[in-house]
């Protein structure tokens, strides 16, 4: 495979960032991958149990060893400006979920996403958010038909506690972005508990 510049957006579903921070390892030790991290507003402003804002965004920069996208205006050069052959958001939440499938970018990821695909290049969703399955199920749909969106395979993580909820199998995550990058959705989308 030739070399790529992958955009790795991240957004506020902390529970994953983990999870995240694993497949940004995977990906950036492969020798043709050069990775721009971006991240919501939300992310580089909001500690939580999980972590400190700041030290999570400097861990990622770190690994990425290129400094993150934190901004509308700092995202919107990428496109025809600043080509990405790729952009995965990982995690991605609901609430962003819904703003790309209404065309709103208003944050850091939303916009990189409306450039980038303005461009007819490939957007990977791994999606997080506890409302998938209920007022969210229509933006996936809508994303799902879209020429250039892909997600990575996700299924129900907790279906007695929150039953409307999806998480992408974030294990599948770069398996996904190699098929975006040859045109595929990996299949099948939706999958059974493990």
């Amino acid at each position: 495979m030739k070399d790529i510049t992958l955009g790795y957006g991240i957004c506020g579903s902390f529970c994953t960032h983990a999870r995240s921070l694993e497949v940004l390892k995977t990906l950036v030790s492969r020798d043709n991958c050069s990775i721009i991290p971006i991240f919501s507003e939300t992310v580089c402003t909001t500690d939580t149990r999980f972590g400190k804002a700041a030290e999570f965004c400097e861990t990622v920069e770190a690994i990425c060893q290129n400094r993150g996208v934190r901004t509308v205006r700092d995202a919107e050069p990428f496109g025809p400006a600043r080509p990405l052959d790729v952009l995965a958001i990982v995690p991605c939440t609901g609430n962003t979920l819904a703003k790309i499938a209404h065309g709103i970018t208003d944050t850091s990821v939303t916009m990189a996403a409306k450039a980038h695909l303005r461009s007819d290049r490939p957007l990977v969703i791994a999606l997080a958010t506890n409302d998938a399955m209920s007022a969210n199920l229509g933006n996936i749909a809508n994303l799902l038909s879209r020429k250039n969106v892909y997600f990575v395979p996700m299924l129900q993580d907790d279906v007695i506690s929150k039953p409307h909820s999806l998480v992408a199998d974030f294990s599948m995550a770069e398996e996904a972005i190699l098929a975006a990058l040859r045109g595929e959705q990996l299949r099948p989308v939706f999958l059974t508990a493990k």
